[in-house]
């Protein structure tokens, strides 16, 4: 049975964006050769995309302009869009499903080839952690603290830790964690999880706000 892995950037303090939608300049103190050649690696594993609508539209509306090894690999692997209002999806390759997204979940698991990874998507990825469907939480983190932006701390609020227990806030040693659904993890070595990023180890509380672009902006 294929997986369902969420791969994202996260703020020590958990966020996924700034204060406004996309609002993800601080991917810059992350991104680089060896991150990019990291994603490059990732990609190989990956036999589909799942996207929530705004995600979807963040992404279709810049990768089809764009050249280069990850250009290609977003414009052509195949990719699923869940949303109830948007009326078509036009991005190469992608299939719009508008309704019972566990249940569609569920069936693409079951079916052979690679992983299923998810990019952004917050609400997606909610929905899909209270129903248990995903495998692995794959999440580098940047040293950007946001929490002061929005007033408030997002360790109060938490999907992820209901089904990743552990010490929460525990922070990463020399080897950088993937989290599994179970409390179970696959080690990283943490020399691909490069420059001053770390990935969460288990228990690490994550706030709910999902919209970074997959590879990071330059």
């Amino acid at each position: 049975m294929r997986k369902v892995i969420m791969w994202n950037l996260v703020t020590l303090d958990g966020f996924f964006e700034g204060p406004k939608s996309w609002e993800i300049d601080w991917h810059d103190y992350v991104w680089g050769e060896e991150l990019e050649r990291l994603s490059l690696e990732q990609s190989k594993s990956i036999g589909m995309l799942l996207f929530g609508r705004v995600t979807y539209q963040g992404m279709a509306g810049f990768w089809p302009s764009q050249k280069g090894e990850i250009a290609e690999f977003m414009n052509e692997v195949p990719k699923v869009v869940f949303s109830r209002t948007l009326s078509k999806a036009d991005w190469n390759n992608t299939k719009l499903v508008r309704d019972h997204a566990e249940e569609e979940i569920i069936r693409l698991k079951k079916q052979p080839g690679k992983d299923l990874f998810i990019f952004g998507s917050a609400n997606l990825s909610s929905t899909l952690t209270r129903a248990g469907l995903i495998d692995e939480y794959r999440l580098c983190v940047a040293p950007v603290v946001l929490a002061s932006f929005f007033g408030t701390s997002p360790m109060d609020r938490s999907d992820v830790s209901a089904y990743v227990p552990g010490v929460a806030g525990q922070p990463a040693g020399l080897r950088s964690d993937v989290l599994s659904r179970g409390g179970t993890s696959a080690s990283i070595p943490a020399s691909q999880v490069l420059g001053r990023s770390r990935c969460r180890r288990p228990g690490s509380r994550v706030h709910p706000r999902f919209h970074p672009w997959p590879f990071g902006l330059r």
